[in-house]
């Protein structure tokens, strides 16, 4: 799995579903189109949850967005 540290190239984009079961390749960042809660899986391994995460770039390598515990919507995974 690729692993990415500069959000400002992505290549690539698509938009996210929330899903609990669902993984992805690493993103480069995720862009949050309305506000919310963001729970994640890290590209390392960690679980978290983003608190309140403002419009714009969330800069994190994720590689899943839960429904469960996320809030925000418009999503868009950056590769």
């Amino acid at each position: 799995m690729a692993y990415y540290t500069d959000v400002s190239s992505a290549r690539n984009g698509a938009a996210v579903t929330p899903s609990d079961s669902t993984t992805f390749a690493a993103t480069r960042a995720l862009y949050v189109g309305v506000s919310g809660d963001v729970k994640v899986d890290m590209a390392g391994g960690a679980t978290l949850t983003f608190k309140a995460a403002p419009v714009g770039m969330l800069p994190i390598q994720a590689v899943r967005v839960y429904s469960t515990g996320t809030t925000a919507t418009d999503i868009v995974a950056l590769r």
